[in-house]
């Protein structure tokens, strides 16, 4: 029996804990959406992962030719906190934020589609928790 309600309780502190997290990145997402302006769309997708310490979110994406993607990536309700690299297939750096002070938005366009690995990693100067939810909000200009 004791078995049974330690295995329920660990049950509903999991379920509250998740709960907790998917709160505290919605409202971060709502935060970072002020960097997608009117003259994009938005992909209808939320890219988050709850990082703890030097944690990495590794997220995947497709960007076509031609087209003009606005990337929008926050961690809490300031700006800065999270470091955004964009690789190739073959892991060739791309693109980093970490150049430009860790910027929270940035516009590119790709000459040909190119499947992306994007990773986020909070900012260790200016995460002191050790945790946090990073969030990506991608578009393409209309």
């Amino acid at each position: 029996m004791k078995k049974i309600i330690f295995c329920f309780a660990l049950f509903v502190s999991v379920l509250a804990f998740s709960n907790q997290a998917k709160a505290q990145c919605d409202t971060v997402a709502t935060a970072c959406a002020k960097h997608i302006t009117s003259q994009y769309i938005s992909d209808g997708q939320r890219y988050f992962s709850l990082l703890l310490d030097q944690e990495v979110a590794e997220f995947n994406a497709t960007f076509y030719g031609g087209t003009t993607y606005r990337l929008a990536q926050c961690s809490g309700l300031t700006d800065g906190n999270l470091v955004v690299s964009i690789f190739d297939k073959d892991r060739n750096l791309l693109f980093t934020n970490a150049e430009y002070q860790n910027a929270p938005y940035w516009d590119f366009k790709f000459k040909s589609t190119m499947d992306c690995i994007i990773e986020a990693v909070l900012n260790p100067t200016t995460n002191t928790s050790g945790s946090g939810c990073a969030v990506l909000l991608i578009s393409f200009k209309q």
